[in-house]
This record gives C-alpha cells, structure tokens and sequence, in this order.
C-alpha cells in the first residue's frame, strides 16, 4: 500500500532473516532440543520454523507446534503459511478460517488469510475475510484500516475509498481515518483534496503520514518542500525511506547532494560470480519449482509474475550454497573497490559510510516474470546493497529497453520526468549490484521468461 507499510515488511523481513543466518547448524541444535524436551511448546515451534526456512517440509512440525501451544496466533500462522508452501492450499486457508471465526480481530491472520487467497488466484473475493470481520465488529478501527490496506496495496481506489466511507459512518472521522483519507486522494491523484486534507492534520506526524507528506509535495511539483520534509529524517528510523525521495527532490532542484548521494556516475556494479552454464540450467529448474503461487504477494513490486517467499539464499539445497557462496564472494571484491566517504560533507553517507567489513544476506528470494512482466520502481529501505544475478531471460524481449534494469528513475505514480541514472540490460549469469536506497526497477518485455534471484546485504558490523 503505502512506502510505510512496505517498509515494516521489510524490517520485519530482515530481523526474521538475520537470526536465521546459520539455519544449518541451528537447525541440527533445535532438532537435539526437540528430542530431548519433545513437549516443550517453543521448542517445537523453533523445530517448525527452522526447517520451515531451510525449505524442508515444515507442516507436520507445525502441527505438533500448534497441538502443543494452541494459544500463540503466530505458530497458527505459520502452520498455515507450511501448509500452502506444500501445496495444501485449502487446508491452509481452513486453518486460518477455523481460528479468525473465534478472533475476527486477529489482523495478522486476517491478512495471511487474504493473501493466500490473492497469491493463488482470486484477485476478486481475497479480502472477503476482513468484510465479514467489520460487520461481526463494526467498531473495530484496526480491522476497517487492515481492509482498506489490502485493496489501496492494489490500487482499487474506489475499493479502498468505499471502505474508508462505510468506516467513517461507523466511527466517525478519526485520525487514523483521516490520514487514510488524506493518502488516498494524494495517491488516487485528487492533489487539491490531499493538500487540503493533509494542512487540516495537525499535530505530530507519524511514519505514514510523513511520507505521506513528502509524496504530496513531489506530486504537486514542490520539491524544495519534499526536501525540507524529508532531509530531518535521514537521521531517523525513517532514514532508509527517505533517501530515495530526498534524491527525487535534490535532482528536480539541481542540488549537487543527488551525484553525492547516488554517486556520479550512479554507484553499481555489473559483476561475473562465475556460475557455469551448468550450474545456471540447474538453478533455472530449481527456482521454476519454488514459484507455485498463481499471483505475486499484493505488497510485492512483481508484476505479471510471481516472487518466491522465505529466503531462497538460506535454503538447503547444495546448489544454493554454492551460488550463495559465489555472489558473496563476487559482492566482497565489489566493496572492496567502493570509494572512499568525502569527509567534507556534514551528513554520514547512507552507504558509503556505512562499515566494509564481513557482509551478511538480510532478504533473498526470487522472481519468476512472464510475457509483459516487470518489477515496478521501488527501493529497499532496510538493505545496504541489493543485487540481481540472472538465471533465465527471453530469447528475444523485444525492442530495447525491454527486460532492463533502470536505476534511479521515481516511481511512475509521482509523475515526475526524470531519467534513470543507468539502463542496464540484463545477461544470463551476471550479477548486478546497486545501492538499496536508489529507486530501481525493470522494464516490460514482450515474451518468454525472465527469472533471477535478488538480495539485500548489509555489513555483520550494522
């Protein structure tokens, strides 16, 4: 839905991810736990999920996990989210559907359950949960917000403004709701509703409205007030959200903090991890087998596609660890040759100044993209640096662009003009590497399939 959101998805990602780093080894401890405390409730959940992430089939684990702590909604969960990775896809759904009759207000649960839905086919009818929720507790803010995230994330805007009118009716214009109403008509394109909106909200900002804000004020071609916005925050929280757009406005203002930022020319990397032919057709039928969903998740960037849950760079197979192992190796040299910070600037660099020591992967997954498919402009706000390395790609894309990498252009929906920085067209085998706060995204190709694997780094030092 919004970059707020996207966000708190990443970090969550990222925290899951950095505490499984050695899932091989902790795997075989947890499993020696397990048979010695077999009734211990955590144990047996950290038996599931550790296998659940090295890509072994993880229900039955679940299930011994929910028997014997039934009262953590995050062990359900997962139960469910085991089941559909194996293909139980209505098992999955009834699971959750048997525990949100009890708790309608379980709003994790509630989004689980719709995005199971939606990544396996029903675009239409994939949020009928949260519907039935708000009408069993009309009341119930957090529920009418979760219903309005899943179809705004979708761009259904009179979906989500449809919603967003039923829950004022029953609650009133609260500021939750406000906010929502303010960012719906900033990224539905009624400007001068959302600039109204958002001057009648006062008082201190949140994360969502702040970005909010800033979105606004490039929308409207205000870019001097999107610095202004932005550039306090690059020492807070927010900071990994905020370069990117505070990039967008020093480009629009022809400030020299875009080339200090993003480099001049744009910081990146086109690398050889030196998989052979081989190895690539092997990890080409591997990946195809870990791509069962029907739809991309809706809070993804893949479109006409699908993106792989979990971190494939963790899995278990032998294949993965040697390709894990090249990249990294092939990622290390690239750092090595990243110039130095300029000590004259006031503000630390995102990421040049950030520590060059040992890296470790903080997100892994791949992206399968068929006929038209593309990944939309985005940023990572939680990585150092993010990395594609290219498994499978059409014989013939089409007219060039089509297929490429482009670095540095925003997000179309802001319609700002402005070029990428680079256009890199993509090759079998080649690893590309860029900073994760630079807007980055692909363009459309007329036929075939495009798969790779992408990553997030960041330094064991952070």
């Amino acid at each position: 839905m919004s970059a707020a959101f996207e966000a708190e998805v990443w970090r969550d990602k990222a925290r899951a991810l950095r505490a499984v780093q050695d899932m091989a080894g902790a795997d075989l401890a947890i499993a020696e736990a397990a048979r010695l405390a077999p009734s211990d409730p955590l144990t047996a959940f950290l038996r599931a999920q550790s296998a659940y992430e090295l890509g072994y089939p993880a229900a039955a684990l679940f299930a011994q996990a929910v028997r014997l702590w039934p009262e953590n909604p995050d062990v359900l969960r997962n139960y469910a989210l085991a089941l559909a990775s194996e293909a139980h896809h209505e098992e999955a759904q009834a699971v959750l559907m048997r525990a949100l009759a009890v708790r309608p207000d379980w709003l994790d649960g509630q989004r689980v359950l719709a995005s199971l839905r939606y990544s396996h086919g029903d675009a239409e009818t994939y949020d009928a949960g949260f519907a039935e929720a708000v009408r069993a507790q009309p009341r119930n803010q957090g529920l009418w917000l979760g219903w309005f995230t899943l179809r705004a994330q979708q761009r259904d805007w009179p979906s989500a403004r449809r919603i967003l009118d039923e829950a004022v009716a029953q609650l009133g214009e609260t500021r939750p709701l406000a906010v929502a109403r303010a960012f719906l008509a900033s990224e539905s394109g009624d400007l001068a509703q959302a600039q109204t909106r958002l001057a009648a909200l006062t008082g201190p900002d949140d994360e969502f409205l702040a970005l909010c804000r800033i979105r606004t004020a490039l929308r409207t071609g205000n870019a001097a007030a999107a610095r202004d916005l932005a550039l306090p925050l690059t020492a807070t929280r927010l900071a990994g959200q905020v370069w990117p757009y505070l990039s967008t406005a020093w480009r629009l203002l022809d400030d020299p903090g875009a080339q200090w930022l993003d480099g001049d020319p744009v910081l990146h990397g086109v690398l050889d991890p030196g998989l052979s032919a081989a190895e690539l057709t092997d990890l080409a039928a591997l990946l195809r087998g870990l791509h069962t969903a029907s739809l991309p998740y809706a809070e993804q960037s893949v479109r006409h596609g699908t993106q792989t849950d979990r971190s494939i760079l963790l899995r278990h197979e032998p294949l993965l660890g040697t390709v894990r192992a090249k990249v990294m190796e092939a990622l290390r040299d690239y750092v090595a040759t990243l110039p130095p910070v300029d000590p004259r600037h006031p503000v630390p660099h995102p990421t040049l100044g950030r520590p060059r020591g040992g890296l470790q992967i903080s997100g892994s997954w791949s992206v399968r993209l068929g006929a038209g498919g593309f990944n939309v402009t985005h940023s990572h706000p939680v990585g150092w640096l993010s990395a594609v390395l290219y498994v499978a790609l059409p014989d013939d894309p089409g007219r060039s662009p089509a297929g490429a990498l482009h670095l540095g252009a925003p997000p179309a929906e802001l319609g700002i003009d402005l070029a990428p920085y680079a256009v890199i067209p993509p090759r079998v085998g080649q690893l590309v590497v860029f900073p994760s706060i630079l807007w980055h995204g692909t363009y459309p190709f007329a036929v075939g399939e495009r798969l790779n694997i992408a990553f997030d780094v960041v330094p064991t030092s952070a």
